[in-house]
């Protein structure tokens, strides 16, 4: 079958390789759309030692299933693989597993026409679906994910909260229509590419800026920061711009250096969540919500060509794609 194959650092090809074998309990599906990731580009920068190339990357997928349990049915993917008898599976905290990991990491993942995964991961879905939309459901369910977080930590709504979000990709600008959803108005993004800026405003209710060029007022002391980009640069502007009290939400994984100003944060009481993953039920409603169209990738998505998979990723590097870029992974 067809694949975009990660071969090295800063490399991939679209060539054939092997058909998935398919374990007992799993399903083989036939891939219709697939997403690029942040940390599928992590991978091909070469920073991810765990994935090892040469590999079929991608996990944002959507397909129709060829045997199994939901044989002939359109499915959504939950690529996130577990245990499912540990205590953190038991009580909800799927993601925190600790045999937990995705497709396209140890095992093929879903740049390919087809992928084998448990059928217990699987989600069936209507016939009339906007597929290429479904495939947002792993990125979505992160977003809602630390958007939950956020919440849970918050000592006043979040329809009353100030959120800045440092990163306007995928998950900053999906993190923003959750935080919409749940009733959040006064949203900031902190940005730097002018592309991505103007497709941020058309399609969200925030309000961009350029951090390069100074940060406004308006997203100084605020209640919430949601970091999505992860690097050194971030966390400290995180520790600088949340307010007495507040929270920071990090999910951005760019780097592992310093940043954080401990001192701020241990007196001035802010509290600094992690966010991995999602739960179950995060992405369960992210289904929903892309079923439903509550929330679309109208405006801030490309479809393209699993042949043009090498090429995406080069874009994607060099700052000329727009915030998702899904591959379409019928030939």
């Amino acid at each position: 079958m067809k694949a975009v194959v990660y071969t090295g650092d800063n490399s991939a090809e679209y060539t054939d390789v092997d058909s998935p074998v398919v374990q007992d309990g799993q399903t083989r599906v036939g891939l219709s759309f697939c997403g690029i990731c942040g940390s599928d580009m992590h991978a091909w920068h070469g920073h991810d030692e765990r994935r090892v190339p040469p590999l079929v990357l991608g996990h944002e997928a959507v397909g129709r299933a060829k045997d199994g349990p939901y044989e002939g049915h359109l499915v959504a993917i939950n690529p996130l693989m577990r245990c499912r008898t540990c205590p953190s599976c038991q009580t909800g905290d799927e993601h925190l597993c600790a045999s937990r990991e995705l497709i396209g990491m140890r095992v093929p993942g879903a740049f390919a026409e087809e992928v084998a995964i448990d059928s217990t991961n699987l989600t069936v879905l209507p016939e009339d679906v906007l597929l290429s939309d479904v495939a947002l459901a792993e990125p979505l369910a992160c977003a809602l994910h630390t958007v939950h977080l956020g919440q849970a930590a918050l000592s006043v709504p979040l329809p009353d909260a100030r959120l800045v979000i440092l990163g306007g990709g995928a998950i900053g600008l999906l993190c923003a229509l959750a935080a919409q959803y749940y009733g959040c108005s006064e949203i900031l993004i902190a940005e730097t590419n002018p592309i991505r800026s103007k497709i941020l405003e058309q399609v969200t209710q925030a309000t961009t800026y350029n951090p390069l060029e100074g940060v406004p007022e308006a997203a100084q002391n605020c209640d919430l920061i949601i970091d999505a980009v992860g690097s050194a640069a971030t966390r400290s502007a995180s520790s600088a711009l949340v307010r007495p009290g507040g929270v920071i939400v990090h999910i951005g994984l760019q780097d592992n250096l310093d940043g954080l100003d401990t001192r701020r944060i241990t007196l001035q009481e802010i509290t600094f969540q992690g966010s991995y993953c999602y739960r179950d039920s995060d992405f369960a409603l992210a289904v929903d919500l892309l079923v439903n169209k509550t929330i679309t990738g109208a405006g801030w998505t490309e479809v393209r060509a699993m042949a043009d998979g090498p090429q995406a990723f080069m874009d994607i590097d060099e700052g000329r794609a727009w915030p998702k870029i899904i591959l379409n992974t019928v030939p």
